[in-house]
């Protein structure tokens, strides 16, 4: 419905253009990675003054995962909500946030917020494609609020694919597995003189894991996600040396998900089996980006980095919504349940099928200067950000036969905006100031982030899905925040390292919330790292002091249609915890080594005030926030030499409340403890090639994820997957 109304560029890119034409250019070639990651010369990860984490393309290539959760699990603090099994739309909470649609942390690829709509509508129903990364970079505490807008939790940073050094360079990598998996990923590029360039396609797919009663069909998906990069650096001659990269990219998704679990005693009996019900939910996606980045460097201590983006993403989940006039938690998991036993008296059952059609646009301009002097790196940086997200929904009425077909008479097909007719924009201007001051052993980081936003809120209703006249809801907010951070930290030997830091934690309003009051906490950390050689480790407490906590109201969250889009205040809450990671190479020098690596987070919550919402439902102070566990812990073992390489990697999550609640938990709001094993078998048959073989759940636990929407899902059940590698 609405025109997406791209950011006016031409001022910065006529500056640019004018810039990179002038006979400008220094003695080396600029590496823009450095300036689109979080981590690099410039900061590097083993000095970061607080908690910090990275994710190289040697330990991606141990796994070859696609589910981005599965990856994030190395990393203490980090807490995910599996849901599909594939990790299509992740759920991924930092230091007690919540998970739901990864809502609540900044996530960035390339330095650039990848929500389809960061601060009008923050749940990531699009998410990078994991596989196709060389990198993921992870920080917690005052170092994020440079990243915002949300400065709570962390930030993680997805770095795609860069452009080879060589002349030309690639991969190939093809999998088969299990549950019809397939996967296929090729990339090549090179770098000339001054203009390089990469392309890259990378697209796996299944069928699906669980089996629709009756029916049958796939439950699977099709994904494909395709890269482009081209880059030019000044000649060796000019004054200054700049670089111009442009980024272009495309991903499309079809997966035949749903938010229709069982109930318990199906999911007791068959817990990877759907009710005939869902046999027509489908999610179809679209997703489209440009960006722009530049860099000029004035001297070797100046240089300015700037970019222009623009996100264009579209998403259709159409899905079950209610059974018999019932929403899925309020009766219509068990009538489906019902009529599936073949005990229903009913020669035919009334399934509500809801066109959950939304149109995503973010864009905007971000610059940053650095200016790094003996005792000072100092950075100083603005963005411009307008997105917006649109609901133009409808509701199909199926009649689902004794024979478990899903009819539809034309005169029960929905009518577009006629269920939810709505756009919710955002636009805000955010600043930035951070200087590391350094004095011998001793370094002081102090941060000042500024955010001013406007919010707009316009529903037509929907009885008027032609849009005609005023909205019949108009609702503006406008507010803003002022965010210091300070961290310090000192150097007590050149292994040795501690930090501690503080820092005022953010999160924007969403239009959905009325009452206009955003999330606001202080954050603490204390923590030392340690690094020499084969041995890697670090430790961290960590306390977040609530004095406004948000919820999200979502369909992912189980939320009545009424308030889909709404957001709730919790007001204080209290999160403190602990987080503990090391890595370390037995026999490191031997033809055979032996690499392990854990990572353990402790967490408590608590609510500080009682309340009743149609979010949390009845709170009482003292009460735990739901869906955080107390205990996670993950292990990797691996044995290695020259020719091949085996992985075990085991992660452990506690016993877990769906509601909040204290004591010990009911059966019906319990997700019991659980521990996953995945394998990795790895040979390589040159330097260049090598077969592959995982087996994800590889003791094939029978596990529960969620008991959203009243009902039960379970996890991936052992997936054994075989693949080839050449690089050239």
């Amino acid at each position: 419905m609405f025109a997406a109304k791209p950011l006016q560029l031409s001022v910065l890119t006529s500056a640019l253009l004018l810039s990179f034409s002038s006979p400008l250019l220094a003695d080396d070639d600029i590496n823009v990675s450095e300036h689109i990651t979080i981590f690099g010369q410039q900061n590097p990860l083993n000095k970061s003054p607080s908690s910090s984490h990275e994710i190289t393309q040697a330990e991606l290539d141990k796994f070859k995962y696609t589910d981005i959760m599965r990856t994030l699990a190395t990393i203490p603090g980090i807490y995910i909500q599996e849901e599909d099994g594939y990790g299509l739309r992740p759920n991924i909470g930092m230091r007690g946030t919540g998970q739901n649609r990864s809502e609540k942390i900044t996530v960035m690829e390339d330095g650039v917020l990848a929500t389809p709509a960061p601060y009008a509508s923050p749940e990531a129903y699009y998410f990078p494609t994991p596989g196709r990364m060389e990198r993921i970079e992870a920080m917690k505490g005052g170092s994020t609020i440079k990243y915002g807008p949300r400065t709570t939790g962390g930030v993680i940073n997805l770095i795609s694919r860069s452009i080879p050094n060589e002349d030309m360079a690639g991969k190939i990598d093809v999998a088969l597995g299990q549950d019809g998996f397939a996967k296929g990923h090729v990339y090549g590029g090179g770098q000339g003189e001054q203009v390089g360039a990469v392309a890259e396609v990378f697209r796996y797919q299944a069928d699906g894991f669980r089996d629709i009663n009756h029916v049958g069909g796939n439950t699977g998906f099709e994904r494909n996600d395709a890269l482009a990069k081209v880059s030019f650096n000044s000649d060796k001659s000019a004054t200054y040396a700049q670089a111009l990269q442009i980024k272009l990219k495309y991903s499309d998704e079809t997966s035949n998900e749903t938010y229709m679990g069982l109930t318990e005693a199906d999911y007791n009996s068959a817990p990877f089996s759907r009710y005939s019900a869902s046999q027509k939910d489908k999610m179809t996606t679209d997703h489209q980006q440009i960006q722009v980045n530049h860099v000029i460097e004035w001297s070797d201590t100046l240089n300015l980095a700037s970019v222009a983006y623009y996100n264009k993403f579209h998403r259709n989940w159409y899905k079950t919504n209610k059974v018999n006039g019932k929403g899925l938690s309020s009766g219509g998991i068990d009538a489906a349940a019902l009529f599936d036993s073949g005990l229903s008296p009913l020669s035919s059952m009334k399934v509500e099928v809801k066109a959950n059609n939304r149109d995503y646009l973010s864009q905007g301009l971000q610059t940053q200067l650095n200016w790094d002097l003996e005792q000072h790196q100092s950075a100083f940086g603005v963005r411009y950000h307008e997105d917006q997200m649109e609901r133009f929904q409808w509701v199909d009425n199926y009649q689902l036969t004794q024979e478990y077909q899903m009819t539809l008479a034309p005169s029960d097909a929905g009518v577009p905006g006629t269920d939810s007719n709505l756009l919710d924009s955002a636009k805000a201007w955010a600043f930035f100031a951070e200087d590391k001051m350094s004095f011998d052993k001793f370094a002081v980081t102090a941060g000042l982030r500024y955010e001013d936003i406007t919010t707009q809120r316009q529903d037509w209703g929907k009885a008027n899905p032609g849009r005609i006249g005023a909205p019949i809801k108009d609702i503006s907010n406008s507010f803003d925040a002022l965010l210091p951070a300070l961290a310090v930290s000192y150097t007590i030997t050149d292994e040795w390292l501690v930090f501690t830091g503080v820092q005022k934690g953010f999160a924007p309003a969403a239009p959905g919330n009325e009452a206009g009051e955003v999330e606001k906490s202080w954050n603490y950390e204390l923590g030392t790292r340690f690094s020499q050689e084969a041995v890697t480790a670090e430790a961290v407490a960590f306390y977040s002091d609530y004095s406004n906590m948000h919820g999200n109201c979502t369909a992912a969250q189980g939320c009545a249609d009424d308030n889909i889009g709404n957001q709730y205040n919790a007001g204080e809450v209290d999160v403190k915890g602990l987080e503990v990671s090391a890595g370390y190479e037995l026999n490191a020098d031997g033809q055979v080594s032996f690499p392990v690596k854990i990572a353990y987070t402790y967490t408590h919550t608590e609510f500080s005030n009682s309340f009743t919402s149609d979010f949390w439902g009845q709170v009482n102070a003292g009460d735990e926030l739901p869906y955080l566990p107390t205990n996670q812990l993950y292990l990797g073992l691996g044995a290695q030499t020259d020719h091949w390489q085996v992985t075990l990697a085991g992660r452990y999550t506690s016993d877990m409340r769906t509601e909040a609640g204290q004591g010990s938990i009911a059966s019906n709001e319990l997700i019991a403890a659980k521990t996953v094993v995945d394998l990795s078998a790895r040979y390589f048959i040159t330097k260049q090639q090598e077969v592959y073989l995982q087996a994800e759940n590889l003791l094939d636990e029978t596990y529960m994820t969620t008991r959203i929407h009243g009902s039960i899902f379970s996890g991936k059940p052992r997936t054994v997957t075989l693949g080839y590698s050449y690089q050239f």
